[in-house]
C-alpha cells in the first residue's frame, strides 16, 4: 500500500541515504519533475540537482535529518535535466530503510505560481511607476465615501498641497476645490454617470493662484471595490496660446532672417522686415510681386530645380543668387517649404533665407589662412630640422678655417661652404619667420620711428626715380613688436614696390590710429575689435589680379622671372605681422597700383627706452674651465655643442634627453656651473628640464638652444622665468659668447 502511494503521490518524492547524500528511491512524479529516469535518478544525488547556494542549504538540511529532525525549505531552486531551473517547496523527514537513516524529500513545484507573482508584482511595479511619474495630476477617492485614497506627486508640486493634505480628505474638502460649488454635484454625478469631463476647470493652488485645468474622471471596480480615478492636465499653455502666436508673430517681425509667404499660384503675400532691408523692397512693394520677380539670371538652372522641388510638394533647401532692387546680386541660403490644409492640397510657400554674402567672403577668408598655416607648419617644421644640420655645417665649417696649418686652397673652399650655410641659414630664418617660429624680441615701440629712421636707406633702394613718401602721425600709439622685424617688414615691401615700377613711380608710407568695431572685425577673418597702428604702403605700380592675390604670402610664390626672387619677401611679411599679433590684407586691381594694410595692437605697456639694434663688435670669447651639461636629442648638434665647449677648455657633460640630465645631476657629484639644453626634448621640453632640476642643482645656470618658437606659450614661459635664450643654427663664436654672457652675467654684483 505505501508503495503505492509513494508511486501515485503528484507531489515528486526523492529519498536518500543520510550518510552519502546519494538518491535510493525516486518516484515517477519526481522523475517528470525534474526530466530524470528513475534509473538516472538512483545514480544522482541532492548536489546534482542544487545550485550550489542550494546545494549548502542541503548539507545542512541533512545534518538536521541525522539528528531526527524534520525540516522545511520555500522557494528552493533545483536544476532540471536540460539546464533549467524549477523553484520548489521542499519537506524533509527522517524515515529509516534497509536499517539505514534515510531523508524523504517532498517536493511542491511552485514554478508556476512563483512566475505569476513575479509578474504581478512587476505589473504592480510598473502601473505605480506610471502612476508616480505621470505629467497629469491624478485622484484616487473611493466611490462611496468621496475620501482621497492616494495621489501622484505630479499633483502635489502643481497645487502646492502636501500628501498628507490630500489623503483621508473628501474631494470636496481640499483647498483646490473647496470653492466650487459644483464639486459634490460632480461627486454625486460621478456616482451615477461613473464618468465626467470639465473642459475648464479652475482650481485654486495653496498659494493662492489659480490654474486651469480640465478635468477628466470616470468609475472602474479595483478588488471588489469601486474607485473613482481623476485625471487632472494643466491647460494653462492653451490660455496661452493668443499670447504665444502673438509673440511668435513679434519673432518672425523682428528675426533677422527673410520670412516669405506666397499663396500656391507664387505670388507673395507676405515678407517679414528683414527682406526690406536685405532686397531694398518695402512690404507694400513686395505683396502681390511673384516669387520669379526676384530671380537673377546667373541661376536660372538653380531657379528651375527649384520649382521642380516645391511643385512635387518637397521641401527644397539650398543657396540661390537672387537679385536686390537696386540690382545688385546677393547669394543666400535657406529653405522653401510646402503648406498644406486639412485634405493635403497645397495652399501656400514658406520661405526662410538668409543672406550669406559676407559668410561666403569670410569662408574663402577661413580657407586662405588655414592654407596659410597649413604651408607655415610644414615650412617651420622643415626650417627646424634644417637649422639643426645647418649647425653642424656651419661651426664645423668655421672651425676648420680657424686652423692654422689649413692649406690655402682648403681655406678657399671651406669659406665658400660657410658663405653657402649662411645663405641656407638665412632662408631658414625667412621660413620660420613665415610660419611663426622665429624667436621674436618683442619691445613697445612707435612705429614712425622706424619708418623715418629707414627713410633715407629706402630712398637709396628704391632709387631716384620712384618718389617716396612719408605720411607719419605725431600721436601715434605704440605697439609691441621687434624692431628688427618690423625694418624687414618696410625693407621687403619696399623692394616688392620698386619691382613693381620698373620705369619708376610712386610709394606712400603711412601710419594712424584706427579702432576697429565689431563690424569690421566680423567681416574681417582673425581681427579682434579694438585699437590698432595701421601701416598703408602704397605704390603706383602694376598691381594685380585677384588670383595673385590669394597667393602672394605663400613661401616661395614669386611672379618674378627665375633667378630674382625667392618667394620668401612677402611670406617673411606675412609671418612677423602674425607672429605680432596682427593683420595684413591687400587691395589691388591690375595697372592700378598695390596698397599693404598692416594693423598691429596697440601697446598698453610703457615704451621701452635705451634699446638699440646697432650691431657692436662681439669680443673674441674667453677660454673657460667650468662644468656644462649639454642636453640635445640631435646626435650631431649634441657632439657640435661638445666639441665647441671642449676646444675652449670647458668640461662638458652630455644627455640626450631629460632622463639622461636627471641621471648625470644625480652621481655627478662636483659642481654643474650651466644647464645647455635644447627648448624641444622628447618627453619635457627644456624649460621643464630646467625647472625640475633647479632644486637638486640651485647654483646651476641655464642656457635654452631654441631654432623655432613652434610653442608661443612655451617661449613666453622661457622670457618669464629669466634663463637665457640663443637662436639656432650655432655657431662656434656664437654660443662661447652667449655661454661668457651667461657667466658674467651671474657673477655681476647686483
Amino acid at each position: 500500500m505505501y508503495r503505492a502511494l509513494f508511486e501515485r503521490s503528484s507531489d515528486a518524492i526523492l529519498i536518500a541515504d543520510v550518510e552519502t547524500k546519494r538518491f535510493r528511491y525516486a518516484n515517477s512524479a519526481a522523475s517528470r519533475l525534474l526530466g530524470y529516469a528513475e534509473t538516472e535518478l538512483h545514480t544522482m544525488g541532492f548536489a546534482d540537482i542544487h545550485p550550489t547556494d542550494a546545494g549548502e542549504l542541503g548539507k545542512s538540511e541533512f545534518e538536521r535529518i541525522a539528528r531526527g529532525e524534520s525540516t522545511r525549505s520555500a522557494d528552493i531552486p533545483c536544476l532540471k535535466k536540460d539546464g533549467s531551473l524549477l523553484y520548489a517547496d521542499i519537506r524533509s523527514t527522517a524515515v529509516t530503510m534497509d536499517g539505514r537513516p534515510m531523508s524523504a524529500a517532498f517536493f511542491h513545484d511552485l514554478t508556476e505560481a512563483r512566475g505569476a507573482r513575479k509578474a504581478l508584482e512587476a505589473s504592480e511595479a510598473r502601473y505605480r511607476r506610471l502612476f508616480e511619474s505621470a505629467k497629469d495630476g491624478i485622484v484616487i477617492v473611493d466611490a462611496h465615501t468621496g475620501q482621497i485614497i492616494d495621489v501622484n506627486p505630479f499633483l502635489t508640486e502643481l497645487t502646492g498641497y502636501s500628501r498628507a493634505d490630500f489623503l483621508g480628505a473628501h474631494l470636496w474638502e481640499i483647498g483646490l476645490f473647496k470653492d466650487i460649488a459644483a464639486s459634490k454635484a460632480l461627486f454625486s454625478d460621478l456616482q451615477v454617470r461613473e464618468y465626467v469631463r470639465y473642459e475648464h476647470l479652475p482650481l485654486a493652488a495653496r498659494s493662492g493662484s489659480k490654474i486651469d485645468v480640465e478635468f477628466v474622471s470616470n468609475v472602474y471596480p479595483v478588488d471588489g471595490q469601486k474607485v473613482i480615478q481623476c485625471n487632472i492636465r494643466d491647460i494653462t499653455a492653451r490660455k496661452r496660446v493668443e499670447a504665444e502666436r502673438e509673440r511668435l508673430t513679434m519673432a518672425i517681425e523682428q528675426a533677422a532672417e527673410v520670412v516669405l509667404v506666397a499663396d500656391a499660384k507664387g505670388d507673395i503675400v507676405y515678407v517679414n522686415p528683414a527682406f526690406e532691408t536685405v532686397t531694398g523692397y518695402s512690404q507694400a512693394e513686395a505683396r502681390g510681386f511673384h516669387l520669379r520677380a526676384l530671380e537673377s539670371v546667373q541661376d536660372e538652372a538653380a531657379y528651375g530645380a527649384i520649382w521642380d522641388t516645391i511643385g512635387a510638394g518637397k521641401t527644397w533647401r539650398g543657396r540661390l543668387v537672387n537679385k536686390k532692387k537696386d540690382g545688385k546680386l546677393y547669394t543666400q541660403e535657406g529653405t522653401i517649404a510646402v503648406v498644406r490644409d486639412a485634405s493635403g492640397a497645397v495652399t501656400s510657400y514658406v520661405a526662410v533665407a538668409r543672406d550669406i554674402t559676407q559668410d561666403l567672403a569670410l569662408e574663402g577668408q577661413l580657407r586662405q589662412a588655414q592654407k596659410m598655416e597649413a604651408i607655415g607648419r610644414l615650412a617651420g617644421s622643415v626650417a627646424h630640422d634644417f637649422n639643426n644640420v645647418l649647425s653642424v655645417i656651419l661651426s664645423y665649417a668655421q672651425m676648420i678655417a680657424l686652423e692654422p696649418k689649413l692649406d690655402e686652397s682648403l681655406r678657399a673652399d671651406v669659406d665658400e661652404i660657410k658663405k653657402a650655410a649662411l645663405r641656407a641659414s638665412a632662408l631658414t630664418g625667412q621660413l620660420l619667420t613665415f610660419s611663426r617660429q622665429q624667436v621674436l624680441e618683442a619691445k613697445v615701440l612707435n612705429l614712425d620711428e622706424i619708418v623715418i629712421g629707414m627713410e633715407k636707406m629706402l630712398g637709396r633702394l628704391l632709387g631716384a626715380d620712384i618718389e617716396l613718401t612719408i605720411l607719419s602721425k605725431s600721436d601715434l600709439w605704440n605697439v609691441k613688436a621687434d624692431p628688427g622685424q618690423m625694418e624687414q617688414v618696410l625693407m621687403n615691401f619696399a623692394v616688392n614696390a620698386r619691382d613693381a615700377m620698373p620705369e619708376g613711380g610712386a610709394l606712400t608710407i603711412q601710419t594712424a590710429n584706427v579702432d576697429l568695431d565689431d563690424d569690421y572685425a566680423r567681416s574681417h577673418l582673425g581681427v579682434r575689435p579694438g585699437s590698432y597702428v595701421k601701416l598703408a604702403v602704397s605704390d603706383s605700380g602694376t598691381g594685380m589680379d585677384r588670383e595673385t592675390q590669394t597667393m602672394i604670402f605663400e613661401p616661395f610664390f614669386t611672379t618674378k622671372e627665375p633667378g630674382k626672387g625667392t618667394g620668401l619677401g612677402l611670406a617673411t611679411v606675412f609671418g612677423i605681422v602674425q607672429q605680432s599679433g596682427g593683420h595684413i590684407s591687400v587691395s589691388s586691381d591690375p595697372g592700378h597700383g598695390t596698397t599693404f594694410n598692416v594693423l598691429l595692437p596697440r601697446a598698453s605697456d610703457a615704451r621701452e627706452v635705451g634699446s638699440s639694434n646697432v650691431d657692436r663688435p662681439a669680443p673674441e670669447p674667453a677660454c673657460g674651465n667650468e662644468t656644462i651639461l649639454v642636453v640635445e636629442d640631435d646626435d650631431p648638434v649634441r657632439a657640435l655643442a661638445r666639441d665647441i665647449l671642449r676646444r675652449r677648455g670647458y668640461v662638458v657633460l652630455v644627455a640626450s634627453n631629460g632622463g639622461e640630465a636627471f641621471l648625470i645631476c644625480e652621481q655627478h657629484k662636483a659642481h654643474i656651473h650651466l644647464l645647455l639644453t635644447d627648448l624641444v626634448l622628447p618627453r619635457m621640453s627644456g624649460l621643464q628640464l630646467a625647472e625640475r632640476l633647479a632644486p637638486m642643482r640651485p647654483e646651476m645656470k641655464v642656457l635654452i638652444m631654441s631654432g623655432s618658437a613652434n610653442d608661443t606659450n612655451l617661449l613666453e614661459r622661457v622670457v618669464q622665468s629669466g634663463f637665457a635664450l640663443i637662436r639656432k643654427p650655432l655657431t662656434p663664436g656664437a654660443l662661447l659668447r652667449k655661454v661668457q654672457e651667461v657667466f658674467t652675467r651671474s657673477a655681476a654684483p647686483s
